[in-house]
C-alpha cells in the first residue's frame, strides 16, 4: 500500500485570501485547491461538472470555505466571469491558479485541426482568459487605492515546452505559450503588485500516469505524488512570495528547480556583409557537428 502524503499547513499562510483554481476537480488541481483551503484561503473551485462541487465540499468538511463553479474554462466569457464570481462570493481575489488541461496526443503528421484546437483552447486560451480578467481587476483596484495588490498568478506549464514531446505537438506548443504568457504578465503587471510564476510539475495524474513508474509500496513516499506540488502553490500565493515573479519552477518529490532563461550556445559572424551558404556550413554547421549537439532538443533527462 502506498504511503499517503499529507502536506501540513498552519491555516494562517493564506488567511484572508481568496483563491480561484481551474481544473480543480481531480488530480493536481484538486490537491492545490485542498491545500489552499487548508492554508486559510477561501476557494472558488472550477472544473467540468459535479467534481467542482465535490471538491468544494471537501474543503468545507475540512473546516475551510469554498464554492464550486463548474464550467468550460475554454469558453472566454465563462472563464473571465470566474473572477467576478470570486469577487461577488468573497469580496476579492488574491490567488489565481490555472491548472485545467486536456490531452489529444498525436504525431504532428497525424493531428487533426480539432485535436490541435481543443488542446490550445483549454490550456492556453483558458489560462489567458482568467489572467485577462484577474489582471484587469487588480489593475483597477490599484488605481482606486493607490496600493500594490496581493495578487498572485500560478500557471501550469510543462517541461514539454522545452523538450518538445514527440507525440504532443499541441500540448508542447500550448505549454510554451503558457510559459511565455506568464513572463509577459510578470514583466507588464508587476507595478500593480501582480506576481506571476509558472510550474512545470513532474506529477502522476490521470493525464500523465503512463509517463511515470508505478507508485512505491510500503513506507516509501511516492516521488511523483501530486501532493508535493501543493506547498509550492501555497507559498507562491502567500505574501512571503512578494519578491518572486517571472519564474518557471520544476517541481517534484521534495525538490524544486528554478529554470534559467535560455542562453546562447554559440555566436557566429559573417566575414563579409552577409552570409554565404558555404560559410554557414563551415561555421554554424561545423559547430553543430554530426548531430550530437541538439540545441533545445536536449531530451527530458534534466536532473534535480
Amino acid at each position: 500500500m502506498v504511503k499517503p502524503l499529507v502536506p501540513q499547513f498552519s491555516g494562517s499562510e493564506l488567511e484572508g485570501a481568496v483563491a480561484l483554481v481551474t481544473g480543480a476537480g481531480v488530480g493536481l488541481g484538486r490537491a492545490e485547491a485542498l491545500a489552499l483551503g487548508a492554508a486559510g484561503a477561501k476557494v472558488v473551485v472550477n472544473d467540468i461538472g459535479d467534481a467542482a462541487h465535490a471538491v468544494a465540499e471537501e474543503i468545507k468538511t475540512n473546516g475551510g470555505e469554498a464554492v464550486g463553479a463548474p464550467g468550460d474554462i475554454g469558453d472566454w466569457d465563462f472563464a473571465t466571469g470566474l473572477v467576478r464570481r470570486a469577487v461577488d462570493e468573497y469580496g476579492d481575489l488574491n490567488v489565481l491558479v490555472n491548472n485545467a488541461g486536456v490531452l489529444r496526443d498525436r504525431m504532428i503528421f497525424s493531428i487533426s485541426a480539432d485535436e490541435w484546437d481543443t488542446v490550445l483552447r483549454v490550456h492556453l486560451r483558458g489560462h489567458a482568459a482568467t489572467c485577462h480578467a484577474a489582471t484587469a481587476y487588480w489593475r483597477e483596484r490599484n488605481k482606486a487605492t493607490g496600493e500594490e495588490q496581493w495578487a498572485r498568478i500560478v500557471n501550469t506549464a510543462s517541461e514539454a515546452f522545452l523538450f518538445g514531446s514527440a507525440g504532443q505537438p499541441n500540448y508542447s506548443a500550448a505549454k510554451g505559450g503558457i510559459a511565455a504568457l506568464t513572463l509577459s504578465i510578470a514583466n507588464g503587471c508587476g507595478r500593480y503588485g501582480i506576481r506571476a510564476n509558472a510550474l512545470a510539475p513532474r506529477a502522476r495524474t490521470a493525464m500523465t500516469e503512463a509517463t511515470f513508474p508505478p507508485a512505491p509500496e510500503g513506507d516509501d513516499v511516492d516521488p511523483w505524488a501530486i501532493e508535493h506540488v501543493a506547498p509550492v502553490v501555497v507559498w507562491l500565493g502567500s505574501r512571503a512570495a512578494d519578491h518572486v515573479t517571472g519564474n518557471v519552477f520544476v517541481v517534484y518529490s521534495g525538490k524544486i528547480g528554478v529554470m534559467k532563461a535560455p542562453t546562447l550556445d554559440g555566436v557566429f559572424g559573417a566575414a563579409g556583409e552577409t552570409w554565404t551558404v558555404d560559410e554557414l556550413d563551415k561555421t554554424v554547421g561545423a559547430f553543430l557537428g554530426d548531430g550530437a549537439r541538439h540545441g533545445f532538443a536536449v531530451g527530458s533527462d534534466l536532473k534535480l
